[in-house]
């Protein structure tokens, strides 16, 4: 009996043209590059400029990621974006994504999980590709975190970049083992008490302002690192695997020093981790998506590998899900 996996066909990533060194954030806040890069290994991050919107970006990465899959708007009857930082309270980036690449089958939607955003988008577009109720998805991670830092706050406005990404799912006929191509198994939490270790302060529904971010850093490391096992160890045990099967774990890149502890902490060799905070910061639900696109494409992810993708955002929400190359 044959089941339907969604199968990574094509990644794509868009980035702002700017590039903002450590050094020149120097010079607007009190900060250095030694402070920033011990932190976080933060050395470089994209900040958009005003006509760079969220969906700019996002545009930019999915068709980049059709490209790379040798597909067009035609073959596409789904678009999630996965971002917190959309271009309007309403329409969806989501619709103007598929709208700006001539889609106009299926359904587009945005999802807000902040940084777990792209896990849970990857999720969601499973549920509708191995049911059949989609063919293929465009699934997206875009964000203009500029946009909502408080730049007075050098503990947080150094962390941030912007930027997108994209992959493109295709629905496949398969065995239905943990050798198959395509997304095998994931899991998915929140946990709303946390709201206070990282939130915006505004919004249209409260203050009528956008607002701007909030973050108790020791707070959320120790959460990032401790609590969040339990997904990355739920979807290996769906998905019958071991911590040893991962050829790459491609986590959220917030921090070199979260992402090496979670590595550690499970055992999984830091030469199998991607990283790509260096150069991009900490790009919400952007940032797996496109460290997927870098690894993949410098040949580090080949097809058959077997990647670990996680993530943690504000709220908070986390998950984890499994993925055959």
């Amino acid at each position: 009996m044959t089941t339907l996996r969604s199968v990574v066909v094509g990644t794509g990533s868009g980035l702002p043209a700017r590039v903002v060194t450590n050094a020149e954030l120097a010079e607007r806040v009190e900060t250095s590059d030694e402070w920033i890069v011990q932190r976080t290994g933060i050395r470089q991050r994209y900040l958009a400029d005003a006509s760079e919107t969220t969906s700019v970006l996002g545009i930019r990465a999915a068709r980049a990621a059709l490209d790379d899959a040798g597909l067009t708007g035609d073959d596409i009857d789904l678009v999630i974006c996965a971002t917190s930082t959309p271009d309007h309270t309403f329409p969806s980036t989501a619709t103007q994504i598929q709208a700006a690449l001539g889609i106009h089958a299926g359904a587009a939607f945005d999802l807000q999980a902040v940084c777990a955003g792209f896990v849970f988008a990857v999720s969601t577009a499973d549920k509708f590709l191995a049911t059949g109720a989609a063919r293929r998805a465009l699934v997206v991670g875009a964000e203009t975190f500029s946009r909502i830092v408080d730049w007075e706050d050098r503990t947080t406005c150094v962390l941030f970049g912007d930027g997108a990404g994209a992959i493109v799912l295709e629905a496949q006929d398969a065995a239905g083992t943990n050798a198959d191509r395509g997304v095998i198994s994931a899991s998915l939490r929140s946990d709303g008490r946390h709201r206070e270790k990282l939130y915006v302060d505004g919004g249209p529904g409260s203050t009528g302002t956008t607002g701007q971010l909030r973050m108790e850093g020791k707070e959320v490391f120790r959460f990032a690192v401790g609590s969040v096992m339990d997904v990355i160890e739920d979807a290996l045990k769906m998905g019958g695997a071991t911590a040893a099967d991962l050829d790459w774990f491609v986590p959220h890149q917030a921090n070199k020093r979260i992402i090496e502890a979670s590595a550690d902490k499970l055992g999984i060799p830091r030469d199998k981790v991607v990283l790509t905070v260096d150069r991009h910061g900490n790009t919400s639900a952007a940032s797996i998506p496109l460290a997927l696109d870098v690894a993949r494409r410098d040949g580090r992810i080949r097809r058959g590998d077997l990647v670990m993708i996680e993530a943690i955002g504000g709220g908070f929400s986390w998950g984890a899900a499994l993925i055959r190359w």
